[in-house]
């Protein structure tokens, strides 16, 4: 496979707590669990959690080393951008905030113009976008 439109995207994080990560991501914004691995105790062997919509050509790669772990470190430029082309609903806002979700005002003001920025248990920024975006 060539490296073109159909190839599939894994977007890769360290996270502080899978558990506590899963229920922003898939209680609260609807992503599926894709795939998930406990670490056993193997030198190495991390714990992660993959979420994402099926069908869809990104996924979201959650990483956990319990021996090693690793700080997330976003600044405020690292955003994952989803965008709904209409209205963000509040519930939808409320449902991400009960599920361990902060809204924040984006660093960037555009994104406050069309969307709604909220900060991850890991501190990761999700961007939903009222605008519709196409790469054609």
């Amino acid at each position: 496979m060539s490296a073109d439109a159909t190839a599939h995207i894994r977007i890769a994080r360290p996270s502080r707590n899978l558990r506590t990560v899963e229920r922003f991501w898939v209680s609260g914004l609807g992503l599926d669990v894709l795939y998930r691995h406990e670490a056993d105790g193997t030198p190495g062997q991390s714990s992660l959690l993959m979420v994402g919509w099926p069908g869809a050509h990104w996924h979201l790669e959650l990483v956990h080393d319990p021996a090693a772990p690793l700080e997330p470190r976003p600044t405020v430029e690292d955003l994952l951008v989803i965008y709904l082309g209409e209205p963000v609903p509040d519930s939808l806002v409320e449902q991400l905030e009960r599920h361990g979700g902060k809204r924040v005002p984006a660093h960037n003001p555009y994104w406050d113009t069309w969307g709604v920025t909220l900060r991850d248990p890991d501190g990761y920024l999700l961007v939903l976008s009222t605008r519709a975006w196409s790469n054609s």
